[in-house]
């Protein structure tokens, strides 16, 4: 990956082509090592919701650290680190299916999430610096979708890898991680570096001014990663769902977001942030909660659909902040939201992994908790946000950044 003179370059060596391959990769691999967790833990190495809690609480030790993602870029370049992260993930998953113990999966955990939280991270700075505010919306929506194709391709594969070849886990968490790996070196080696339009901060931000988007970054966080440590594992171990079984759902989560993920984004871009998210968290209250009352395996996974389709007004989050922020401070920003947004995920899957040993139900409540905080808090982002106008609470936000 070298710097090359703009004429020099093919008409698809250019940054959104790149940002689409990329959101080709990730998904190929992480998506199949989501498939196949919950019951390859469960069948090979006989997990219960305890070790699943300190699995997942594991995976999200790198997100927390992704705000270290500012001191790599002082050796690295952004995108040469985008790469290199995503390699990092393909090979933690390819290497899954070898380790069917403990102490193996969570090492192999480890290295897939220290590559796929310090891929996410970049690729949302990457992202926000390449695309313009008017674009932006809608090319996340498309690169959603873009991902959303992708893992429909992914999970008919594996749908059929399980129910008709009877493939072992081995080879499809090899096979999909080592994909994932061989087009991170293809990145590598065929596209130009692309400059940003901004010189980026190469130290750790926080602003005052960017409270209410840390806050929802930090919400989001929690709630997410309820759903999805323990709705899928409430598939497994609950209600019996197979691994082709639970594959299926996931084809049907990612055939809506093929379909109107990028309507989505068009949509946020013509109602703006505050009344997407709206939607958005009152739709996750009442998931939550039924999901708390379900006793019916065919309704859990229309809960568990019906989850995912609003997961998809989450961009506005993003949108939000590249409206409120200053451009030069996107990878740092990006890191920060990471490590905010894992603050919670790393305490959480662990602590109610033993609250779930008492009662599944209570922890889908507690969720529910956090999508009305997150509705409330979301009331606060004015209707045309803007720097100097990132809030609707007052004077906070103009205060001067602490920089460390």
């Amino acid at each position: 990956m070298h710097p090359s003179k703009n004429e020099s370059r093919k008409p698809w060596q250019n940054p959104i082509t790149l940002l689409i391959l990329m959101s080709v990769a990730m998904p190929i691999a992480f998506n199949a090592w989501s498939a196949l967790l919950n019951n390859f833990v469960v069948e090979r190495a006989a997990f219960t919701g305890i070790e699943i809690g300190i699995l997942q609480s594991l995976r999200e030790v790198p997100g927390f650290l992704a705000f270290t993602v500012v001191f790599v870029l002082l050796v690295l370049r952004e995108q040469t680190f985008a790469v290199f992260a995503l390699a990092l993930l393909g090979l933690g998953v390819a290497l899954t299916g070898f380790f069917p113990s403990e102490y193996g999966l969570y090492f192999t955990t480890v290295v897939m999430s220290a590559g796929f939280h310090y891929f996410e991270t970049l690729k949302q700075s990457l992202s926000l610096q390449w695309l313009s505010r008017e674009e932006a919306p809608q090319v996340l929506g498309r690169l959603i979708a873009v991902g959303a194709v992708t893992s429909l391709v992914v999970y008919t594969l594996l749908w059929s890898a399980l129910e008709l070849l009877g493939l072992d886990y081995v080879w499809n968490f090899a096979i999909s991680g080592g994909i994932c790996l061989v087009l991170a070196v293809v990145m590598w080696l065929a596209f130009p570096h692309f400059p940003s339009k901004t010189a980026q901060h190469k130290t750790l931000i926080l602003r005052r001014r960017y409270w209410l988007y840390y806050l929802l970054t930090f919400l989001s966080g929690a709630r997410r990663q309820i759903f999805v440590v323990f709705a899928a594992f409430l598939m497994v171990e609950k209600f019996g769902y197979s691994a082709s079984q639970v594959t299926l759902l996931f084809l049907i989560n990612y055939a809506f977001n093929w379909l109107f993920a990028e309507r989505i984004g068009a949509l946020i871009h013509r109602i703006g942030e505050r009344r997407a998210l709206t939607v958005e968290y009152i739709g996750l209250v009442f998931v939550f909660t039924a999901y708390g009352l379900v006793e019916n395996a065919t309704l859990a996974a229309v809960l568990y659909v019906v989850d995912h389709m609003f997961f998809a007004l989450a961009i506005a989050i993003s949108t939000y902040f590249q409206k409120i922020a200053d451009p030069a401070d996107m990878a740092s920003s990006a890191g920060v939201s990471f490590t905010i947004s894992h603050i919670a995920a790393i305490v959480i899957p662990a602590a109610l992994g033993i609250v779930w040993m008492v009662s599944p139900s209570m922890v889908f409540f507690i969720g529910a908790g956090f999508a009305l905080l997150s509705l409330l808090a979301s009331q606060l982002i004015p209707k045309n946000p803007r720097p100097g106008q990132e809030t609707l609470a007052g004077n906070a936000q103009t205060s001067p950044a602490a920089v460390g």
